[in-house]
């Protein structure tokens, strides 16, 4: 059974840092695309950024030379350092797994809440 379990979120002011992680397990991590997603209050569940198992990355236009993220195979976990955070940046993130080479029906951690104040 796949678990990713996200770590990192908290309150942060306008201007800077967190860096979140999410660790997997029960399946082979080197050979799964992960992502980042996040859901304000009352608005739909968006992708923040995704990587493949070569490194590929892809970003949403509102976090382009802002976050970062990475991976680590041999630790089995997917990381997004998030620089410069703007209140908008304030929702719950998502780690996700893709499945069968889609994203239709990811695996999901649990969530981590991310706060910037103004």
């Amino acid at each position: 059974q796949v678990q990713l379990v996200e770590s990192g979120g908290g309150l942060v002011q306008a201007g800077g840092s967190l860096r979140l992680s999410c660790t997997a397990s029960g399946s082979i991590f080197n050979i799964n695309a992960m992502g980042w997603y996040r859901q304000a209050p009352g608005k739909l569940r968006d992708l923040v950024a995704t990587i493949t198992s070569g490194g590929s990355t892809n970003y949403a236009d509102s976090v382009k030379g802002r976050f970062t993220i990475s991976r680590d195979n041999a630790k089995n976990t997917v990381y997004l350092q998030m620089n410069s955070l703007k209140p908008e940046d304030t929702a719950v993130y998502y780690c996700a797994r893709q499945t069968g080479g889609s994203w239709l029906r990811p695996y999901w951690g649990q969530g981590t809440q991310v706060t910037v104040s103004s």
